[in-house]
């Protein structure tokens, strides 16, 4: 996931808001910056590329608050499977995945789209595990994006649906191949999750709602729990030898590495689904039922091939290549940009990501990146530029 401005973007004239970390990224020496809104974290002292090396080979600490959370409940339906289909039904209205579908405690990445098909957001959706809480939906949206996704949600959700934002709630991000080992210590039976479940755990008097998900393409772990345990719970998870804090600058380079989009760069509601090369998020169910906003666009564009496609992309030599830089064909039509890129440190070479006409898009063909007015050859690559190492069911 998921996700929102690029690291480093500047805000508006308006104060910027801190999460419940901001103390402890400042005690940690964070260099911090303006980011959808928040004062954030963009590094600490050993830097982004030790940062970025000690989450593939450690854990990594990602304070993640600034995105939405809320819940989807559904009032006064009966059981459990009876409310579920009233909240899941309620969603679906406004996404093309597979809501209904989803059992307890499984949860699944899906897009929040306009009527002409456009992305408004990525979100994680999750299903509740426990028998108590089956007309429950938990929803992470993008940073950037929270307000407007959730004015958009509560004006299109039936009257026995409700929106409940879960502001007073932190949310971290432990990744790497170390963080079920640490996490078990802290919360004993996280490591009996896999990739894309969760389910709620009691820690004193609260529940945290811990998903093993993440956005670097390592296994890792997020974390919903009161914004007033964050700090104590973060620190203690960074006493573990294994585990460092980490900044957006290493979060940015490990989710370009895993071929994650960005959203307001590799996805905005100028592309569709297919577009952006995630036509697997929309369920089977959902094209035979074609009741999904936008479904005549994004249906004709399944049948008959999109214009224009995201693409990985290897620059040949070592410049790297980033957003906005304009793609060309060898004889010097212009067949795409760049809405990603920069150094891969576990990669050890430049990588990018970009959208380019589809008759452009085959896996080795050659294209010329304008880097400052001068051509650099690239090639279409294969994407995640590193393998994806999810905890997935044996």
């Amino acid at each position: 996931m998921s996700q929102t401005e690029k690291t480093g973007d500047t805000s508006s004239s308006e104060e910027l808001r801190r999460t419940p970390l901001d103390a402890l990224h400042r005690s940690l020496g964070a260099r911090m910056v303006p980011f959808a809104g928040y004062d954030m974290p963009l590094q600490y002292a050993p830097g982004i590329l030790k940062e970025h090396e000690h989450t593939r080979t450690a854990a990594g600490l990602f304070d993640v608050s600034h995105m939405g959370q809320a819940f989807l409940v559904a009032e006064n339906t009966g059981n459990g499977d009876t409310s579920h289909e009233v909240v899941a039904q309620a969603l679906e209205t406004m996404v093309p995945g597979s809501i209904k579908g989803l059992k307890p405690g499984r949860m699944r990445l899906t897009l929040l789209l306009n009527e002409q098909g456009g992305i408004m957001d990525d979100l994680m959706v999750t299903r509740a595990g426990g028998a108590e809480h089956q007309g429950w939906l938990f929803l992470v949206v993008n940073a950037a994006t929270k307000e407007q996704d959730f004015a958009h949600l509560k004006k299109h959700l039936p009257a026995d649906v409700e929106l409940e934002i879960g502001d007073e709630r932190a949310l971290l991000a432990l990744q790497g191949p170390k963080a079920a080992d640490v996490l078990e210590r802290v919360l004993p039976g996280v490591s009996d999750l896999t990739f894309m479940s969760g389910r709620r755990f009691e820690r004193g008097e609260n529940g945290y709602i811990v998903t093993r998900s993440g956005y670097t393409g390592e296994d890792g772990f997020e974390i919903s729990l009161p914004a007033d345990e964050a700090t104590s719970f973060a620190e203690t998870l960074l006493a573990h030898p294994d585990v460092a804090p980490i900044g957006l600058g290493a979060r940015d380079s490990l989710r370009l590495e895993a071929g994650l989009c960005l959203y307001g760069h590799d996805m905005s509601t100028d592309t569709t689904p297919v577009e952006a090369s995630l036509t697997w998020t929309i369920a089977k169910r959902r094209i035979r039922e074609r009741n999904f906003p936008g479904a005549e666009r994004i249906l004709r564009q399944i049948e008959e091939g999109a214009d224009e496609v995201r693409v990985g992309l290897r620059p040949l030599g070592k410049v790297p290549v980033r957003e906005g830089c304009v793609i060309h064909s060898s004889d010097g039509a212009e067949i795409g940009k760049v809405t990603s890129g920069g150094f891969g440190p576990t990669v050890g070479a430049p990588v990018a990501m970009g959208y380019v006409r589809r008759d452009f898009s085959d896996v080795g063909q050659t294209v010329q990146i304008s880097v400052r007015n001068r051509p650099v050859e690239a090639e279409v690559a294969e994407l995640p530029f590193v393998p994806h190492r999810y905890h997935r069911k044996k």
